[in-house]
């Protein structure tokens, strides 16, 4: 079956709105789509009914780790107050951190104001992607990747951290919303196996439920150790891109999967909350 369990929308860094998306799957067969953008639940609200697309209404939160830690919460109750808090705290944060930076980059030249930052945005979630967008409308750089491997990437002149939730209290507010907490790609936060191990093991005692063995950039062999991770700890299967549209024209929208990988993660949906 087709799927994608791993989307970003406008409301943080996708080039496409929830809309777009569901009609998009429609065009291309993917059965069941969630949008889980970064630290928001913007983008899973109001979504129109459509026949033939299961929704299951995600959110990606990023959590305190020396590489990079996003759980992905599946199911989540986009209303439920202490998460609209939470995420709103990290918003806050996060619109301070970008008015730090608009002052670092003209200190070093840029001229570019909050007020283009917003227009850019269009009312949604600030990052550092529309920074880029900015610097080549501008001609500070000719393309967004050159903006990221000169200057806002992880280490560059302009990069500034954002706020993160502890992954124990990232899992908490995930249950708390209704959600079923998931380890994302997770490679990224380990390569070493032993490594990724103890870190699923800690995570399942805070009550991690799965793990996203499929996912566009895995290797066969991440794939196979992923499932068997699972397997070994009961976790949850599911299966995502990281689509982000034309923002990252390389990863593409769904992944073909076997239901039987799935189905133990689709039954525990089991209708609720899905379109």
């Amino acid at each position: 079956m087709k799927v994608d369990l791993h989307v970003h929308t406008k409301a943080s860094d996708g080039s496409f709105s929830t809309e777009e998306l569901v009609d998009m799957a429609l065009e291309r067969k993917i059965e069941v789509i969630s949008v889980t953008d970064h630290d928001t639940v913007e983008g899973i609200q109001d979504v129109p009914r459509k026949e033939g697309v299961i929704f299951i209404p995600g959110v990606e939160i990023s959590a305190e780790y020396p590489r990079t830690l996003h759980i992905l919460g599946y199911r989540v109750d986009p209303s439920h107050p202490q998460l609209r808090k939470t995420l709103q705290d990290l918003q806050n944060f996060r619109m301070e951190r970008n008015r730090m930076m608009i002052e670092k980059m003209n200190r070093m030249g840029f001229q570019i104001t909050m007020e283009e930052l917003l227009e850019e945005a269009g009312g949604e979630l600030i990052g550092r992607l529309h920074f880029a967008h900015l610097m080549v409308k501008k001609g500070y750089v000719s393309s967004y990747q050159e903006a990221f491997d000169r200057y806002l990437a992880k280490g560059k002149p302009l990069y500034m951290d954002k706020k993160r939730l502890q992954p124990d209290k990232a899992i908490e507010l995930i249950v708390a919303a209704g959600g079923i907490p998931v380890l994302a790609h997770p490679y990224q936060s380990e390569e070493d196996e032993e490594r990724l191990e103890q870190l699923v093991r800690r995570l399942v005692d805070y009550g991690l439920r799965g793990i996203e063995a499929f996912y566009s950039q895995h290797s066969s062999e991440q794939t196979a150790f992923y499932l068997k991770l699972a397997k070994k700890y009961d976790l949850l299967v599911t299966a995502g891109t990281d689509f982000h549209g034309e923002n990252k024209p390389d990863i593409p929208f769904g992944i073909e999967v076997g239901y039987w990988y799935l189905k133990d993660f689709l039954k525990e949906i089991d209708g609720r909350c899905v379109l």
